[in-house]
């Protein structure tokens, strides 16, 4: 039972989907800030499979489900229907494996998560290139197709961008049939906004926004600590992380956040 039914499950799974559900119903996280974003996600990972596997009752040990879901039922929190004008849901996913599929994969589930037709927004980070390679526009496309899509079948209403220079954001929002509505710029790299991108963006009306994510949120090393850590013995060097969204619902009205979440899927190497 707990621990030893959880690494069963594991074990037998081919993927894994772990959904932390509203931040703001864990009372355990409230009370300690983390310093960081990545710090956030590695505390809401290790808290969330340490709660999940504490439940797994032995009648589960026999059960193969291809699909695992990982997730703490009293803190999910779908969106009541009638308050749904009244919210705004945004979303940034980080691709951590280069798939552009999972585009789709990721805001279905955020979808069926917060019990919502449609997210107002995305912004995606760039998924990691290459040592030695550039971000390019041809390395963008599919995956900026990906979000078309989903705008076109009214999953989402508006798609952004992070950390594009003025030159790739140029060239993505001459390329692109659903253009970019907003681009986020790291904090770390820049106290002020530089002028050309400053410009192209009032030019095109695309809003700028800060952050402070790293470059890599979620990597696979990271990952696979926190798993080992929250289940012992499991053999954590066989699940690669493909992808995380973090979510937040704001009040329209107030600016308030009503809820914030992360939902990630992994995949486990069969080699």
């Amino acid at each position: 039972m707990g621990t030893e039914g959880a690494r069963a499950l594991l074990e037998r799974a081919g993927t894994l989907t772990l959904q932390t559900g509203n931040l703001l119903n864990w009372g355990c996280l409230r009370k300690k800030c983390p310093a960081t974003p990545g710090e956030e996600v590695r505390d809401c990972i290790q808290k969330t499979l340490t709660e999940w596997s504490s439940k797994i009752g032995q009648d589960q040990n026999q059960e193969t489900l291809e699909v695992l879901e990982c997730s703490v039922a009293q803190a999910i929190e779908k969106i009541n229907p009638e308050e749904r004008d009244e919210l705004k849901v945004s979303a940034k996913l980080f691709i951590v494996g280069s798939n552009s599929s999972s585009i789709r994969d990721a805001v279905s589930l955020a979808c069926s998560a917060l019990g919502v037709a449609q997210l107002d927004s995305v912004i995606i980070a760039p998924p990691p290139v290459e040592d030695g390679t550039n971000l390019s526009l041809e390395y963008l496309q599919p995956y900026w197709k990906e979000l078309e899509n989903l705008v076109q079948n009214k999953k989402i209403v508006a798609i952004g961008t992070s950390d594009l220079d003025k030159t790739l954001l140029e060239q993505l929002y001459l390329w692109a049939q659903v253009k970019p509505s907003s681009n986020q710029v790291n904090l770390a790299s820049c106290c002020v906004m530089p002028p050309d991108l400053t410009a192209f963006a009032k030019e095109c009306d695309i809003q700028l926004l800060t952050h402070n994510d790293p470059k890599e949120l979620l990597c696979e090393a990271s990952f696979q600590e926190v798993l080992q850590e929250s289940i012992q013995n499991v053999k954590a060097n066989k699940w690669i992380p493909l992808w995380l969204l973090r979510y937040s619902v704001i009040v329209k009205s107030r600016g308030i956040i009503k809820s914030k979440g992360y939902i990630i899927q992994a995949k486990r190497n069969a080699s």
